[in-house]
């Protein structure tokens, strides 16, 4: 998985799987969905993202276990 902030374009991307998106759904007004061929969710993008996700520019990551 990958995430990327751009704050030209206050975009937080999240790359969940690499490869061709396919098509595109906007599931909630400024929040994307990316889906490859097979319909499997490949990605989240969520637009205007320093209004929407706290402290946007650090991420924790955890494995539950």
């Amino acid at each position: 998985m990958k995430a990327t902030y751009d704050p030209k374009t206050d975009t937080l991307t999240l790359e969940l799987k690499p490869g061709p998106v396919a098509e595109s759904d906007e599931d909630k007004p400024g929040v994307i969905l990316d889906y490859d061929a097979g319909g499997n969710l490949v990605g989240i993008e969520i637009l205007d993202a320093s209004k929407r996700v706290a402290q946007v520019q650090s991420m924790q990551f955890q494995v539950a276990g």
